[in-house]
């Protein structure tokens, strides 16, 4: 199992709790740089550029200036970078990231957003395709990455996108286990597993129990060998609470999961619209108000208690084929120091 952590672009990952640390340069190097002190492998550094979680009016790092400064001041960790098609134009693209590729030593990776927020798009004045056609204007974004990057000249005319002759060099880095930076993505549509199954190399899937992901799974790689191609990886989000004991587990997750203001019937703003959350069961609603408090999905996966416990939950994921969890957790430099420590050294020491 490889360990990734979504880097704090927007200072933290909790809806419900203000006081988590600022959204700044110096405290992101900070705990990059850190975690491959403590065997971290992946970092994922989403890109939006208004704060979905914390408020549209609270800061948010930009991904792309974020991940060249990463490259030039860690020397191991891979820099898994969230890309929108329909914010970049592809050539243009191309040219940046196989620069901050070379800068990285070949450690940059792709996580490709087929973009779903369309106030962003408006608010900054681009182009928001509805669902398929994302996936359409997606799919000729990746080709004609994939060109620039291995060809020494590309022509292309397509319906979102036309180059005549178009250079980019140098290219990135290329070895023969990885001939261009990893390209990752999710999604549960069927023009969206098409899509990753046919031009991505990893698909990574929101928080869920194994029992769910095991099936998830099994469907890609038969996509995967329709199209002839090479196994893929796979990966999943999650946040983790571990404590020495599992009620110290339990009372953590009651503290970021209690949302002020809503025993008053006053929510926050953002919460009131979250998927009607007033409508069906009580078990709906708390299934609602647990994610709409951790992003993702990510209490799914049952990454809450003692590090055995965690460390269990992990193994039965590994054994329905996961080769990855991209994780929160909060406050992020504590916890991750203390995951680290207590699950990734640990499960590493026994394999």
């Amino acid at each position: 199992m490889r360990f990734g952590y979504w880097a704090p672009v927007f200072g933290g990952w909790l809806r419900n709790v203000a006081d988590e640390r600022e959204a700044s340069w110096e405290n992101l190097s900070r705990l990059v740089r850190r975690s491959e002190e403590t065997g971290w492998d992946l970092t994922l550094v989403a890109e939006l550029n208004l704060n979905d979680i914390k408020g549209i009016e609270a800061p948010a790092l930009d991904a792309w200036s974020s991940a060249a400064a990463l490259a030039a001041v860690t020397s191991r960790i891979e820099l898994m970078t969230a890309v929108r098609p329909n914010f970049h134009q592809p050539a243009l693209f191309a040219k940046q990231a196989a620069n901050i590729d070379r800068i990285s030593g070949g450690r940059l990776a792709l996580n490709v957003v087929s973009s779903w927020w369309s106030k962003e798009a408006e608010s900054y004045g681009l182009q928001f395709d509805q669902h398929d056609d994302r996936y359409a204007r997606t799919t000729e974004w990746l080709q004609v990455l994939d060109s620039l990057w291995t060809r020494s000249r590309t022509d292309f005319e397509g319906r979102y996108y036309t180059l005549a002759d178009a250079i980019v060099e140098p290219k990135p880095a290329s070895t023969p286990s990885r001939p261009r930076p990893v390209i990752y993505a999710g999604g549960e549509s069927e023009a969206a597993k098409t899509l990753i199954a046919h031009h991505c190399d990893a698909y990574v899937m929101h928080g869920d129990d194994p029992e769910h992901i095991a099936p998830k799974i099994a469907d890609m790689r038969a996509r995967r060998e329709a199209f002839g191609l090479p196994p893929m990886k796979f990966g999943m989000a999650g946040f983790a609470i571990v404590r020495d004991s599992q009620a110290e587990a339990e009372r953590e997750l009651e503290r970021i999961t209690t949302i002020p203001g809503l025993a008053e019937g006053k929510p926050p703003s953002g919460f009131a619209n979250f998927d009607q959350w007033l409508a069906g069961t009580e078990l709906e609603r708390e299934l609602k108000i647990r994610e709409y408090s951790v992003s993702n999905r990510g209490l799914r996966p049952g990454f809450i208690g003692t590090p055995e416990t965690v460390r269990e939950r992990i193994e039965a994921f590994e054994a329905v084929g996961l080769d990855l969890v991209l994780l929160q957790m909060s406050p992020q430099e504590e916890e991750m120091d203390r995951f680290a420590a207590q699950v990734i050294q640990p499960a590493r020491t026994a394999a």
